[in-house]
């Protein structure tokens, strides 16, 4: 029997459908009492006593990694795509098998993405708030087709949201450096650097990883490049937006709105002066959460730490 800590709020919710699964892999699962993210503290205090860990938005850092391996843990596995809270440079150095569950969010995520963008667009948010509070306001919206957009990163994410962009007919712009050289494979879309895709950009939709080169990527500078009254999206991770800038810039009227479904600071503080905007739509870091999403993730992490742990075991 191995002993797997499980800090993941989505899979957790889905926990009870796995039961057969479990028991194949031979696996208890422990879930301990927190709130969406772990300490670093707690993690320390506990980490040792499991032989696996399914990472969620926690602090898996050096520090926890080798509070693990002083007890039992072996592997680990970080559910879902994004890994800028795991230090995997730590686990190498450790001798510790860890992996995500890349390829996995993109058609969920870009769903989100082109739903801020019609949200936005047509202030549909705003005329449902205005319904709700007995008045009857006509706003006048934006059409699509034609627009400059800018996707920042085009990864399965990205791709996910250039193919269904192209049904609203747009001027789609692509920045991801990865791909600067590959800009006869897209026909219809443009890639190049990010300044040039961002200027006289009306919608910015940013989907990227974020590391050192990509935190703050937009940030003052970079946003006044836009066409004024330029809509920002953000399905990727909050701390490629820097925040500070796009409050004074809403404020002073360059930027008109924004949907961020991240934050540089998770969850959104109750005094950030992006609640300040009423035309402004939020998620809570939720575009990936569906029921199918998820269970594929949940399958595919509970398998791989099941390849971590045959391996070791079989090489003992």
């Amino acid at each position: 029997m191995y002993n797997i800590l499980l800090t993941c709020p989505p899979m957790i919710k889905q926990i009870s459908r796995y039961e057969e699964l479990l028991n194949t892999y031979n696996f208890k699962i422990t879930i301990p009492d927190f709130q969406q993210i772990m300490t670093e503290e707690d993690l320390c205090k506990i980490i040792g006593q499991y032989d696996g860990w399914i990472i969620g938005d926690d602090p898996a850092t050096k520090r926890v990694f080798e509070a693990g391996i002083e007890g039992k843990l072996k592997a680990c596995v970080k559910w879902g795509v994004g890994t800028d809270n795991v230090d995997f440079d730590a686990c190498k150095e450790l001798n510790i098998p860890i992996c995500n569950t890349p390829q996995m969010f993109g058609e969920e995520v870009s769903d989100v993405a082109i739903g801020y963008l019609l949200c936005l667009s047509r202030q549909l948010y705003t005329i449902h708030n205005s319904v709700v509070n007995n008045e009857w306001i006509k706003p006048c919206g934006e059409t699509l087709t034609g627009k400059k957009i800018c996707v920042v990163g085009f990864g399965d994410i990205g791709k996910c949201i250039v193919r269904k962009l192209q049904a609203f007919n747009m001027d789609i712009w692509v920045s991801d450096p990865l791909y600067l050289d590959k800009k006869s494979d897209y026909n219809d879309i443009k890639v190049d650097v990010l300044d040039k895709c961002l200027e006289k950009s009306n919608y910015v939709i940013t989907c990227c990883p974020l590391n050192k080169h990509t935190f703050h990527l937009l940030n003052k500078e970079q946003i006044l490049l836009c066409q004024k009254g330029v809509k920002l999206i953000n399905v990727g991770r909050g701390p490629i937006i820097c925040e500070k800038d796009v409050i004074e810039l809403l404020e002073k009227g360059f930027i008109d709105s924004v949907g961020f479904d991240v934050f540089e600071e998770e969850p959104l503080s109750r005094d950030n002066r992006l609640r300040n905007f009423k035309q402004n739509i939020f998620g809570t870091h939720n575009g990936s959460n569906t029921l199918e999403a998820v269970d594929k993730v949940s399958k595919t992490t509970l398998n791989k730490i099941d390849i971590f742990l045959q391996k070791i075991l079989s090489s003992q």
